[in-house]
């Protein structure tokens, strides 16, 4: 019965921290709960993890209703699990670091799309702040997912 337990929760950990990150939105470390984009990136694209992709389309949603944002995280979401499923020249699972460039590349695009909106230093060094601090994050929540769900 506790290996049943363990395995179980093996399992859930990437789907349960993905809940956690986006219910500890906060305005300055988390807005809108943008730190479960990482657990989200990870488990879709870099580590497929089954069933995963429709539970990330629904937090991709709700991250978007945080930010007050209709469907754009969602729709980038999509268009880049699309992507990812039409590209034959780069192997995303096989990237050093546990993928963090093409990560890193994924939120700045993203991050610049929103600011365009708004246009001015204060939502530049914002976006940037948000960038700095997820890039930071995502080495230790993807190894945090690693090392429970993947040994």
């Amino acid at each position: 019965m506790k290996t049943v337990v363990i395995n179980f929760l093996k399992k859930a950990f990437p789907f349960i921290m993905v809940i956690v990150l986006w219910r500890l939105s906060g305005r300055f470390w988390n807005p809108g709960g943008i730190l479960a984009m990482i657990p989200i990136f990870y488990c879709s694209f870099v580590k497929n993890t089954p069933y995963f992709s429709i539970f990330a389309v629904l937090f991709c949603f709700l991250i978007d209703y945080n930010f007050d944002i209709k469907l754009f995280w969602t729709s980038v979401y999509c268009l880049t699990y699309a992507i990812n499923g039409f590209q034959n020249y780069i192997n995303i699972s096989e990237s050093k670091f546990n993928a963090i460039q093409p990560f890193m590349l994924f939120m700045i695009i993203v991050l610049f799309l929103i600011s365009v909106a708004h246009m001015n230093s204060t939502v530049l060094f914002r976006m940037l702040w948000i960038f700095v601090w997820v890039s930071i994050l995502y080495i230790p929540i993807t190894q945090l997912i690693k090392k429970v769900s993947y040994d």
